[in-house]
């Protein structure tokens, strides 16, 4: 069972760079459009496990479907390494594109698979 630990993350280029703590036990690998087409793995945390080290003037904001997702990337090499958003009760939560965290390996994490194509 993945164990409560410190990862470091962020886009390609390195402008966006944050600290996440989780335990990868639950990787979401959702269908919808946006996540399918970037081929994102996801994985929640509360806004208390995540800090967001250098880039937040930079990002740029990417909003579709119920437009209650902040997706958002780096506008110099394009990379969405994580979002914000709310729970479905409200509470907020930040999605973590588990593909960039540095020095994961992508074999031995389980994912769980969403339908969220028909959400």
């Amino acid at each position: 069972m993945p164990e409560m630990k410190t990862y470091e993350g962020g886009c390609h280029c390195g402008a966006v760079r944050y600290q996440v703590e989780t335990d990868l036990a639950k990787v979401v690998s959702c269908n919808c459009s946006n996540c399918s087409k970037r081929g994102l793995l996801l994985n929640f945390v509360m806004p208390d496990r995540f800090t967001l080290l250098s880039g937040d003037t930079d990002l740029v904001d990417y909003r579709f479907n119920k437009k209650v997702i902040e997706h958002l990337f780096c506008p110099s090499c394009g990379i969405e390494s994580f979002a914000r958003g709310r729970k479905p009760d409200g509470t907020a939560m930040i999605a973590i594109n588990v593909r960039c965290l540095d020095g994961i390996d992508l074999a031995m994490l389980q994912t769980i698979p969403v339908d969220g194509a028909s959400s």
